[in-house]
């Protein structure tokens, strides 16, 4: 697995438009795999007032033309992230981010099957995150993890579609313990929830700072 990182120039129309229809990133970033498109996981991040675009993919991939289209030119960073997937141990605790889609699926009895919400509110939210961390091997610090952002999307599947696409991003931020390594490797390399396509589902770990 590898974990790219490109720094977004948001003075561009381009950029900007993509910020606000994912899309159109995960259009690009398709598009620089040329020959058998492999699983690819991708994520809009903030930091010190900058914007990034990270995307891990299975094995590495040239995405300086993405870089050009929406960074300040064709430079980009990756490396080799199995060395990092290797050092998750039972036990060990970490800062993560994850920016997700917390949705239900409910019952309609009219049309027989389930539809699928959004969570909207902050309680439901932080549940549905404690649901995935049983299934996904670790546990959340009490009092040390929070919903830090909740933003709705709204755009059209693709440019020759008229299909609306509505999606709700949920941002994720603190601590947690793993409780089965494999379990979380599972989840840093798959995802978790929804509209993985839309820059959702992707979840990273950073070393705990000294207090």
């Amino acid at each position: 697995m590898y974990l790219s990182r490109i720094k977004l120039n948001t003075s561009k129309t381009r950029t900007m438009q993509a910020l606000a229809a994912p899309n159109i990133f995960h259009g690009a970033i398709e598009e620089s795999e040329k020959e058998g498109r492999t699983r690819k996981l991708w994520r809009v991040d903030s930091l010190r007032g900058e914007e990034y675009l990270l995307i891990l993919s299975e094995k590495e991939i040239d995405f300086s033309e993405a870089a050009l289209q929406f960074g300040y030119n064709s430079d980009y960073e990756s490396k080799y992230y199995d060395n990092f997937l290797n050092r998750i141990s039972n036990g060990s605790e970490w800062q993560f981010r994850l920016k997700a889609n917390p949705t239900v699926q409910k019952f309609s009895p009219k049309k027989g099957r389930g539809k699928v919400i959004a969570h909207i509110t902050p309680k439901h939210q932080e549940e549905w995150l404690k649901n995935q961390s049983v299934k996904y091997g670790f546990s959340l610090t009490e009092g040390k993890w929070l919903v830090t952002g909740s933003k709705w999307y709204i755009f059209n599947k693709n440019r020759y579609s008229k299909i609306k696409v509505k999606l709700l991003a949920v941002t994720y931020e603190g601590r947690l313990t793993v409780t089965d390594a494999d379990a979380l490797r599972n989840a840093l390399v798959n995802g978790i929830g929804r509209e993985k396509a839309y820059g959702l589902g992707l979840l990273t770990l950073a070393g705990i700072k000294n207090e």
